[in-house]
């Protein structure tokens, strides 16, 4: 054994002297690195918006409940090592000298809020700032809106239940205050100990119990893996960043799977580099091989010393690509650090761990075939150099790579879907990549066989090596599908994330404006200058039958104890609207809207249902849906059903009626405007002619989330570029695999006769044949990738990118043959004498 070491080590000295092992050992360390950066730069930001997101929940795990919290588990939580906060809230009436008004009100202890600042102002409506403080005992932080209400000052009292409590500050926004147009109470802050005096929510009050914790992410897994066989799914909800349906979570969610799929990708592009790195290496040791079977090596002896090679150049390859990886990670992050929040002090072992695991796997699996054909070499080899490995099938290398692909994927992601979505996209790409080889044979045989011109010499070539350029062919275009799907991916995600927040996006919301009010308020904001959207009707109405069968409504937690028969029901009242004018940001799916729809009754009138909730509550098109609103029953027919994007800062209803049903009744409206941060001031003496309406704002919230999409686009500019570099290193390496035979190619050519010019032509044209081809075929399979992704994964609408197809040959045939061209230029360059001597 020790023998074989030697000699193998002795090899791999000489031929690191000789450069044999440039290519594969480059191969490797572009996996390595490009995974470890792009891994670890994801997790990295990934903890950073994660941490920035948690603010939005006041911790980083937060328990709610309809009952109160068993202080036990709060024990249980502090003994894992984790933080804990508590919250109560619940509604109430908040009395002022003379007047009085409902409130949301929220009692908080002292930890309040782990994650996050609270949000105060200097007046109503006036300069914000942040503090982690809460109210002292007998103090109260009141919203903007109840000064107006209530008219009080700062230092004034107002009363909650039996408790008298001195405005201390004015309060903009708590942490995780959420975000329902419907249910915007102005926000009351208090502290616990005061809420047991207050004597507010005794038996029939609606209260709602929260809980806290912060800690590490170990101890948070820990704690939860205890308490989840005693939460009850009907009284509890368990929330995480993970878990967050909100606007926030939802992109947050969206950017972290961009993250893995950009990662997953670059690990296939660095598979793809080792195979092709490795098939050269093979090739060029097949006369060693020879060599030593003609010496007496055994094939035992032989096989370990190429793999004990192969290990020296993945150890090496693994270190050296780890040293980059960190170094170009550290770069961005750095060059980043005023743009992104990302950590440079906190340090993740799992991207370390998957790069080497991807280094392994690459330089082990995918160098397989190419060994195992450099085994099968004869030894006759040494007199005839025409024999070649005897190792032919193909099947084999394809078994090997696809499932080499397809593992790393899946221990990387930990991701089934997200991996069999790209792995399914790949083989349906290389199957149609076989047959397109075919029809490129057929070609080459009719246009190889004419009057012999630079195409010509193409053709031909691209017929005489057709196996190779079928894996040179596969090869192209799964790179370059990987970067379309990584470059149409972040077009479209970005774009529907600033297609949600564009500039000028309405920042506050106004509710409760009766009729009367709705012409004076929007001749007052007109001579502010201030442009108010559309005016949304709204009535309180309960969703109480589909066709004819009677729903269940909302019940009582005793019967709610009791079997449950017939339809589900909104459990609540509805918000009902009616308008002849799609909203933006609808769309029609099934049916067709008010106005284009035959009523075929009189007495029944048109309505538009939200798809989700149309799925959930079992409603189809023509059933007949019956509403309470007040004492009266309207009844209307599904005419349309409609998907709603609720991440759109707009108000948007379950169902939309048509205005002949609704005439009858008299409707509050509301709306929304926006004014630039610098006029807020202005909105005190704004609203002062309508006191009763209710103004609410989301303006630090769509900051916040405009703030998180900005960092994710930028980050997701880095991915894009890595991943862009990976893609152009696999194209390098895909052309110099092909240098050796076509130095012997070029070398026949010149003997004969055959003018550089010709050659440096047909040479450039095989590549931009082959490139358009692989664009082309790139082209069709991003579609079909992205459609499995946006649908499947990304929850975002597919739409079709035929400008790609039409690019993507172009950019294919530029960049294919440039790189043909670049990579063959120095042989092109050699006399006939040079080329001769290089071959023998």
């Amino acid at each position: 054994m020790g023998k074989v070491v030697s000699l193998a080590w002795r090899l791999f000295k000489h031929e690191a002297r000789r450069g044999e092992l440039t290519i594969i050992l480059a191969a490797i360390i572009l996996s390595v690195a490009a995974v470890l950066s792009l891994s670890l730069f994801s997790e990295r930001l990934q903890g950073a918006l994660t941490e920035r997101s948690a603010a939005f929940l006041a911790a980083d795990r937060q328990l709610s409940a309809s009952q109160p919290i068993d202080e036990n588990w709060l024990m249980a939580a502090r003994s894992e090592s984790l933080e804990t906060a508590r919250q109560t809230q619940t509604r109430s009436m908040v009395f002022g000298k003379n007047t009085m008004s409902l409130a949301d009100l929220r009692a908080v202890n002292e930890n309040y809020p782990l994650k996050g600042e609270v949000t105060i102002a200097d007046a109503p409506f006036g300069q914000q700032s942040k503090t982690t403080e809460v109210p002292e005992r007998g103090q109260a932080w009141v919203d903007s809106r109840l000064f107006q209400l209530l008219n009080i000052s700062i230092g004034d009292t107002i009363e909650i239940g039996d408790q008298q409590f001195t405005v201390g500050r004015v309060l903009s926004e708590i942490p995780d205050a959420g975000f329902n147009l419907f249910s915007t109470d102005p926000m009351v802050l208090i502290r616990e100990a005061d809420l047991q005096s207050a004597n507010i929510t005794g038996p029939g009050s609606r209260v709602n119990y929260k809980a806290y914790f912060t800690g590490t992410q170990a101890n948070l897994n820990q704690y939860y893996d205890w308490l989840e066989s005693r939460l009850d799914e009907e009284v509890h909800r368990w929330r995480s960043v993970d878990n967050d349906e909100s606007r926030i979570g939802r992109s947050v969610a969206r950017a972290g799977q961009y993250f893995l799929l950009a990662s997953l990708l670059a690990i296939v592009l660095a598979a793809v580099s080792i195979a092709v790195a490795a098939q050269r290496y093979s090739q060029r040791h097949y006369d060693p091989v020879a060599i030593m079977k003609t010496l007496g090596a055994s094939q035992q002896m032989i096989r370990r010393v190429y793999m004990l090679q192969v290990s020296f150049i993945a150890v090496l390859g693994i270190l050296i690509g780890i040293a980059a990886g960190v170094a170009i990670q550290q770069v961005v992050v750095s060059a980043l650090a005023d743009k992104v929040e990302v950590s440079l002090t906190v340090w993740h072992y799992r991207p370390v761990l998957i790069a080497v695991f991807t280094g392994v796997v690459c330089a082990v699996l995918f160098s397989m075939y190419p060994l195992l054909r450099l085994f099968s070499v004869p030894p006759l080899r040494v007199l005839r150099r025409d024999m070649d490995a005897s190792l032919r099938s193909r099947t084999l290398q394809f078994a090997v790579s696809g499932i080499a692909v397809f593992l790393l994927m899946w221990a990387y992601s930990q991701d089934l879907k997200i991996s069999a979505i790209l792995f399914g996209s790949g083989v349906a790409l290389v199957a149609a990549l076989l047959l397109v080889t075919l029809g490129l044979i057929r070609i080459g045989r009719k246009l190889g066989s004419a009057k012999m011109g630079a195409w010509q010499l193409a053709w031909a070539r691209i017929r005489r090596r057709a196996m190779d350029n079928s894996i040179q062919l596969i090869s192209f275009s799964i790179t370059i599908m990987l970067l379309l799907v990584v470059l149409v991916m972040r077009n479209d995600m970005i774009a529907q994330w600033q297609a949600q927040l564009p500039q000028g996006t309405p920042n506050y919301f106004l509710i409760n404006i009766t009729s009367d009010q709705q012409p004076k308020l929007e001749q007052r904001f007109a001579q502010q200058g201030v442009t108010i959207d559309a005016f949304y009707p709204v009535v309180r109405g309960r969703f109480v039958a589909v066709n004819e069968e009677r729903v269940n409504t909302e019940v009582t937690k005793e019967e709610s104890d009791a079997p449950r028969e017939g339809r589900d029901g909104l459990g609540r009242e509805a918000n009902l609207t009616w308008s002849n004018q799609l909203q933006k940001e609808n769309r029609i799916t099934a049916g067709m809207w008010h106005g284009n729809a035959q009523n075929e009754h009189d007495d029944v009138f048109e309505v538009s249902v939200e798809s989700g909730v149309a799925e959930r509550l079992d409603i189809s098109l023509d059933d007949i849906l019956t509403f309470n609103v007040g004492s009266e029953i309207v009844k209307a027919k599904v005419t349309s059903l409609r998907e709603v994007n609720w991440q759109s800062m707009q108000p948007n209803f379950f169902f939309v009626i048509s205005p002949d049903a609704m005439q009858s009744f008299n409707p509050t409206y509301i709306t929304s405007f926006y004014l630039p941060t610098e006029r807020k001031p202005e909105l005190t003496s704004l609203m002062q002619p309508f006191p009763s309406v209710t103004m609410f704002d989301v303006d630090a919230r769509i900051n916040q989330l405009r703030g998180i999409v900005d960092q994710v686009s930028l980050a997701v500019e880095f991915i894009l570029i890595l991943v862009l570099v990976a893609g152009s290193l696999v194209l390098i390496a895909q052309v110099q695999a092909s240098m050796d035979e076509r130095q012997q190619e070029l070398a026949i050519l010149r003997t004969l006769g055959a003018k550089g010019r010709l050659i440096r032509a047909s040479v450039v044209f095989e590549f931009v044949i082959i490139g358009v081809v692989a664009g082309f075929m790139a082209a069709l399979a991003n579609e079909l990738s992205l459609y499995m992704l946006q649908t499947m994964l990304f929850n975002m609408t597919p739409t079709l990118h035929v400008e790609y197809w039409l690019i993507a040959p172009i950019v294919g045939a530029l960049v294919v043959g440039g790189l043909g061209a670049v990579g063959c230029w120095r042989l092109l360059t050699l006399n006939t004498s040079e080329l001769l001597r290089k071959i023998m």
